[in-house]
């Protein structure tokens, strides 16, 4: 077991990260690669993920051939769909073992080292996780469109919808909406041709704007946020009843939604024992030992 190699790969929508680590811990190297959403294209993903282990194998003064020493853990954004995982190990993956879970996961077990508690992640999107004896559950993160309250698409979708209603002269007008509006040119033909295109993304690069008004006691820019920590509140009041003693907040919204989010959520907020490179090298350990004779 002393000669052991793992790797832990943390892939999102915009970028691709990799840990590597030897059996007692020692940190050897880290890698950063393109997008490796599992949604995307499967050699674009693989390219992303190379990239990345090459970086971190090089750090450690090793070479592509060592691939096949390492066991390889990951989390990934899109690996909850059983279909998107299967297009992607249709090419045979150059590591001794290799271990896929979603991105949920590996950052619980890096939070937790696997033991009782659960995950908030605030980003672009957002998604609860977590619970007790290993019985973890998701509470939302279904996607921007249906679900992901709190996150920054849907804060920018709310914002938008609400641009319109001032327009509309349904609401009252503020700073934050004439600011958003005058982004269109005041047209809301505009504004929809945008929407016709946009991203998740997209929609998210509104929410710090809404934020900086927020703290300003912008009456639009409050009432967005407020409804915006009220979902995210409501995520992590279902993930106490569902026996989690602690939270962990993860995700660039994270820390600036927090002040926001309801008491009884805040009082159970802790900090994460480790993030999700250590978790994706724990998913490869637990994995190597559960297949150890």
């Amino acid at each position: 077991m002393t000669d052991l190699l793992f790797l832990g790969i943390d892939g999102g929508g915009t970028k691709c990260r990799a840990r590597l680590r030897d059996a007692q811990g020692t940190l050897l190297g880290e890698g950063t690669g393109g997008p490796s959403n599992f949604r995307l294209d499967p050699d674009l993903v693989w390219n992303s993920i190379l990239t990345a282990c090459r970086e971190a194998l090089a750090q450690a003064g090793l070479h592509e051939n060592d691939l096949k020493r390492i066991h390889a853990g990951m989390g990934a954004a899109g690996a909850g769909q059983t279909s998107a995982v299967e297009r992607l190990l249709s090419r045979a993956h150059p590591f001794a073992s290799f271990e896929i879970e979603t991105d949920a996961h590996t950052a619980w077990l890096g939070a937790f080292k696997g033991g009782d508690g659960a995950i908030l992640i605030v980003g672009t999107g957002s998604c609860g996780y977590g619970g007790t004896s290993g019985q973890c559950h998701y509470v939302g993160g279904w996607g921007y469109e249906i679900s992901d309250e709190g996150s920054g698409a849907a804060i920018g979708r709310e914002l938008l919808r609400r641009c319109i209603w001032a327009h509309d002269g349904r609401a009252p007008s503020t700073p934050l909406s004439d600011t958003v509006l005058a982004e269109f040119n005041d047209d809301l033909e505009i504004l929809v041709d945008w929407v016709g295109k946009a991203r998740p993304a997209d929609y998210g690069r509104f929410a710090p704007l809404v934020l900086q008004h927020a703290e300003r006691r912008d009456p639009l820019g409050t009432a967005i946020i407020e409804d915006a920590a009220a979902g995210l509140s409501a995520i992590g009041t279902r993930l106490l009843d569902l026996g989690a003693p602690a939270i962990c907040l993860f995700g660039g919204l994270a820390e600036p939604l927090r002040p926001w989010l309801s008491p009884p959520i805040q009082r159970t907020i802790t900090a994460p024992m480790a993030d999700a490179l250590d978790g994706a090298i724990l998913l490869a350990r637990m994995a190597l030992q559960g297949r150890a004779p």
